[in-house]
């Protein structure tokens, strides 16, 4: 039997995967990271605002993004960086979710139980203390405010990437530009992975971590996971009027943003967005240049009207850069599904991350290793991530979805 296991999909999930398996003194094989776009432009790796959180209402998602910080605070702790690893550049700036009903208020609280209780540190802020705290936001109309006092903030997702990739290549791992297209399957196996360029190639283990293409790619393989790619539009703008210790704010509307940068004479620097409700959620497709576009209007309606509303020194900005980027949604509950197809042990699923695929690569790619290495879960049990829930219609919903 080969000893191959190879990787369909090479940015920061398909790079930790990689980097991972290698890392493990009990692995003893080969990995072929798959990758059909070397230069990753249209990954989600790099288009994505690159931002970690404790505050989710599933407790495996933050037991992630606490092993995510860790990570990203000191990644040599974990795998070989080499002497001058690119800066990961954490912002521990804080998340701040708004609440104006009771309903909302009601979600946080009982969130930041959990939160809480898996050694996150959460704050949970009136409307006094809100206004206090952050004096340019308007709280007259709010509830609650929660609020990551450390742990939480943004980072360099392209650095991510490559020192992910990095890691992995340092290993030993082979990084190719190509695309799986196929499988040979032997009984509840798959013994090869048909590559687009150079033919079929004999594996111990595929893993699909294609991004976009992952639900696709796995239908070629028989299995249908509920994971579609939607498109995200991310704006930058400016603003003169200074806000202090702004963190990545979530306002009651859906609308986020967050710093970009350091301070400048002339003004801060933001990036900001919107998470549309579904039945108005675009579709993105890698292969159509018109579901990639920026939907400018987007800005102009919900966007900025919401940001200057809530804070009024944003009434005046100046508009920057926008780009689109994948947003692989998993439809059943928000959440990745992780591990074992049915009924082919050896074709692991990695998609569907829902906005929070990038913060949890460090975790994720660990918890596969572990699995293909040693038939488990050992450092974060990940089962509740695994694709029987979805077989058995037993949502793990994640409400905290941005």
């Amino acid at each position: 039997m080969s000893n191959l296991v190879v990787i369909a999909g090479g940015a920061a999930m398909g790079s930790s995967v990689a980097a991972h398996l290698l890392a493990d003194p009990d692995f003893g094989g080969r990995v072929l990271v798959v990758e059909k776009d070397p230069s990753y432009r249209l990954a989600g790796s790099a288009l994505s605002a690159a931002s970690i959180r404790q505050q989710y209402s599933q407790a495996v998602n933050v037991r992630l993004s606490l092993h995510g910080l860790a990570f990203l605070r000191d990644p040599g702790r974990f795998l070989p960086v080499g002497e001058d690893p690119p800066a990961l550049g954490l912002r521990e700036g804080g998340y701040l979710y708004l609440a104006g009903t009771e309903t909302g208020a009601g979600a946080l609280r009982r969130n930041n139980a959990l939160q809480r209780q898996e050694g996150a540190e959460i704050a949970l802020l009136d409307a006094a203390a809100l206004a206090a705290r952050f004096p340019w936001l308007e709280t007259g109309d709010l509830l609650l405010g929660s609020h990551g006092v450390t742990g939480e903030g943004w980072f360099d997702g392209w650095a991510l990437l490559q020192l992910l990739r990095g890691a992995a290549r340092r290993l030993g791992a082979t990084f190719v530009a190509d695309e799986v297209v196929g499988f040979r399957r032997e009984g509840g196996r798959i013994s090869g992975a048909v590559l687009k360029e150079r033919g079929e190639v004999p594996c111990r283990a595929l893993v699909d971590c294609a991004g976009s293409g992952g639900a696709a790619l796995a239908r070629l393989a028989g299995i249908d996971i509920p994971v579609r790619a939607k498109r995200r539009s991310v704006f930058s703008f400016s603003s003169r009027n200074p806000l202090p210790r702004c963190p990545l704010l979530i306002d009651t509307t859906g609308v986020w943003m967050r710093p970009d940068g350091e301070p400048r004479p002339e003004g801060r620097s933001f990036i900001a967005g919107w998470s549309p409700p579904a039945a108005a959620d675009p579709d993105w497709s890698d292969d159509d240049p018109a579901s990639r576009e920026v939907d400018w209007e987007l800005f102009e309606e919900v966007v900025w009207p919401a940001l200057a509303s809530r804070i009024p020194a944003l009434a005046e900005i100046r508009p920057g850069r926008a780009w689109a980027g994948p947003y692989d949604m998993n439809l059943a509950d928000h959440n990745a599904v992780i591990g074992p197809a049915p009924g082919l042990e050896n074709f692991h699923l990695c998609n569907g991350f829902s906005g929070h695929g990038l913060q949890h690569a460090p975790g994720i790619g660990r918890g596969l290793a572990e699995l293909i290495v040693h038939g488990r879960f050992r450092t974060l049990d990940l089962s509740a991530l695994g694709f029987l829930r979805i077989i058995e219609n037993r949502p793990l919903v994640e409400d905290n979805v941005i």
